[in-house]
């Protein structure tokens, strides 16, 4: 079993922040969406093609839910990348913002127990990587700790009081095949990771920067 803790100083998801092209435009999009508090947005023309390598996924408490949201995000410009629908798992469906940011937005509820509501349960960053195992381990040896593990496939690091996004590893070509999109991409991942204990750059090229005081 892999240990969770490190002589690192402790590191923790402090917050997410998207590069676009145009923020106002995306600080626009996020707002009518109803997720402005959980990222914020810069300005960025790095180059960047194909699947970006991540998503933000939300879940809602159930269908009618889940369905206001899509609504909300393909009303202020989103595309949709999966329609939402019923699985083994629940419901769900995937957009894409105006900026190349995919969401998923989930329930594990296959019928709804009350009316829609704008209230979101839980955010999380899904890191597409090539070793989750791996991956893990680096991250444990940078302070984070380890909330749920799935071997190869899944991993999940305990939140702390800086965000309110959780952040989770998957196998990259399995995110991809998630959402609906090919795995292949290139240059930037037009996403930057605030870090509580220093700057850094993951395996799989993601950037964490030092957290503003």
């Amino acid at each position: 079993m892999a240990t969770t803790t490190s002589s690192a100083a402790p590191t923790t998801l402090a917050s997410v922040t998207l590069e676009v092209a145009d923020p106002e435009a995306a600080r626009r999009f996020y707002s009518a969406f109803g997720v402005d508090r959980y990222i914020t947005v810069r300005v960025s023309e790095a180059a960047s093609a194909g699947f970006r390598g991540f998503t933000l996924a939300l879940t809602v408490s159930g269908p009618a839910t889940v369905d206001g949201f899509v609504t909300s995000a393909v009303g202020a410009g989103a595309t949709v990348l999966k329609p939402a629908t019923k699985s083994l798992w629940g419901y769900g469906g995937v957009v894409q913002a105006p900026d190349g940011t995919i969401w998923k937005i989930a329930t594990s509820a296959k019928k709804d127990t009350g009316p829609a509501t704008r209230a979101i349960d839980e955010v999380v960053l899904l890191l597409g990587v090539e070793d989750v195992k791996a991956t893990k381990q680096f991250y444990v040896g940078r302070g984070l700790t380890v909330a749920k593990s799935f071997g190869g496939k899944y991993a999940e690091f305990a939140s702390g009081d800086a965000c309110p996004v959780k952040l989770a590893l998957y196998k990259h070509r399995a995110l991809a095949k998630d959402l609906g999109v090919p795995a292949d991409g290139t240059g930037s991942h037009r996403i930057v990771i605030g870090s509580t204990g220093g700057a850094f750059t993951d395996p799989d090229g993601f950037v964490w920067e030092a957290a503003r005081s």
